[in-house]
């Protein structure tokens, strides 16, 4: 129970004066721009940790059908391994929904930040909290940056040497253009949520639930959809074909065929069938190489998997 919850004279808004209160739908803005980011990061750990136990079984059956399993390197390598670097109100927020909502082990979750034992709620669980931003990126094969962008490119020249080719970097410093950004980590695997607000929107985002309830409340969970409208907060699109990109390298970075890859994908994403699909095989939607090269890049290809995708490259650099 908050026992302040009803004295007035405690409330953000009691100090504001009548000339300023035009302001107040920031707050709810912020909340709601909060609550989509984490959503969303939710949802491409979820995808991304899917994709790598599928990517994990297959090569695990490949490997045992030949008797050629080494299953410590296969299970480390199987691993979703999250590196947060900012411990800010955004990093905390975003550590929090990741350990509840994906679910994420505390093992496979570290954070770097310039005052690590302001952390030590998530210490406490299990969480490794310092402050080594290169030793974070060398361990990890998804990166969240949730630094001020003011601090973000001394952070690039620390890292940008110890970043793996397939590590993925999450970033929420939406200051920086993204070829800026390119720039300074020197690669390309880079993925940054582009949110648009609307002027006139009605606060669904609440006030004083935490971040992982408000997720679980089914009105702001489908506001979090891309397409959605609802409390005025919109995702481009361009995200999502971002995604399905980032995933299609983590399936050619194990060195897998195109057509083994799709499959995955197809496993993944389209899951759910429609119960046309049954009489119709035709009309079930199956993803195709098609969809993600031109057809000139088809009929000209002879290696047995994909080159390496570069995402900022497929798509134009300010949408993605």
């Amino acid at each position: 129970m908050d026992i302040l919850e009803d004295l007035q004279s405690l409330q953000f808004e009691y100090g504001i004066s009548e000339e300023d209160r035009s302001w107040l739908y920031l707050r709810g803005r912020s909340r709601g721009l909060m609550i989509e980011a984490c959503a969303h990061a939710v949802f491409f750990c979820k995808l991304f940790q899917n994709l790598r136990e599928v990517i994990y079984e297959n090569q695990s059956s490949r490997s045992l059908s030949v008797g050629s399993l080494d299953l410590a390197s296969t299970d480390d390598d199987e691993k979703l391994k999250v590196g947060i670097i900012g411990g800010g109100h955004l990093g905390k927020q975003l550590t929090c929904a990741l350990l509840t909502l994906v679910p994420l082990p505390a093992e496979s979750l570290r954070i770097s930040t310039r005052r690590p034992e302001a952390l030590t709620e998530f210490q406490k669980l299990g969480i490794q909290c310092f402050y080594r931003n290169s030793y974070l990126v060398d361990w990890a094969n998804m990166i969240f940056l949730c630094c001020l962008p003011s601090q973000l490119p001394p952070i690039c020249l620390d890292i940008q040497y110890s970043l793996k080719k397939n590590c993925i970097v999450y970033s929420f410093v939406s200051a920086i253009p993204l070829p800026r950004l390119k720039l300074l980590l020197n690669t390309t695997n880079i993925l940054r949520p582009k949110y648009q607000c609307a002027e006139d929107s009605d606060n669904i985002w609440g006030a004083n639930k935490e971040i992982t309830a408000a997720l679980q409340d089914p009105v702001i969970l489908r506001a979090t959809c891309p397409y959605s409208p609802a409390g005025g907060i919109t995702l481009n699109i361009k995200w999502l074909e971002g995604v399905f990109y980032a995933l299609l390298n983590i399936g050619t970075a194990s060195n897998m065929a195109h057509s083994q890859v799709l499959q995955l994908l197809n496993k993944v994403f389209l899951s759910m069938h429609h119960k046309d699909c049954k009489t119709d095989e035709a009309s079930c939607p199956k993803f195709q190489l098609i969809d993600f090269v031109n057809t000139v890049y088809v009929k000209n290809i002879f290696q047995k998997r994909f080159g390496y995708f570069q995402i900022q490259r497929v798509f134009p650099q300010s949408c993605v």
